[in-house]
């Protein structure tokens, strides 16, 4: 583990510590992700205002939860899958879903499908994505919002799983249950 510390709204610097204490007042506990963000009180606020606007960009909660979880997967990041998967058991979304694209399996609404293969090639591609991902996005029904929408998403994940990376964040016991370890691209299906 690096040297950046987990902390609550006791040990973080003063400027974090109120942003603490409501995250634990809204989710009962506080992720471990935050106590290490919290360390540059700017960082946690940052990655607190940018999560309430992924939340309006547009998406429902399954999608939302569709794109974090697919950029977590690409940048392999084990803490924000396992978060994003205990929130969709939280919120009753739709099991069959998580779990296809925790496994890198194809997800059977079409839509959704094509949800998650775009944001899949937009961090593969580094937002370089071609003339017909996008046109195979929008037939899919999605509107030219949620282009931007999907670059919002990954914006949001790619600070997470970047400081969860370095501080090898460790889950928190609620979390446990849903762990996740990245696999091989020879058992992760199709990788397009």
């Amino acid at each position: 583990m690096s040297d950046l510390n987990i902390h609550d709204e006791t040990t973080a610097p003063p400027a974090a510590r109120p942003l603490l204490e409501q995250v634990r007042q809204a989710n009962g506990i506080i992720p471990n992700m935050l106590g290490v963000l919290a360390e540059n009180p700017a960082a946690l606020e940052g990655y607190l205002n940018l999560s309430r606007m992924f939340d309006g960009a547009g998406f429902s909660p399954l999608e939302r939860q569709v794109v974090q979880l697919t950029v977590s997967i690409e940048n392999a990041c084990h803490f924000c899958v396992a978060a994003h998967s205990a929130a969709a058991a939280a919120e009753g979304l739709d099991a069959s879903v998580i779990e296809a694209v925790r496994n890198n399996q194809r997800i059977a609404d079409p839509r959704l499908e094509a949800l998650h293969v775009f944001t899949r090639r937009m961090v593969h591609q580094r937002g370089f994505v071609s003339d017909t991902d996008v046109s195979v996005f929008l037939s899919a029904g999605w509107e030219k919002a949620a282009i931007l929408g999907v670059v919002l998403g990954v914006a949001l994940k790619t600070m997470s799983n970047y400081a969860n990376h370095v501080a090898e964040t460790p889950l928190n016991k609620e979390y446990k249950p849903y762990a996740w370890a990245p696999c091989t691209r020879a058992c992760a299906g199709d990788g397009s």
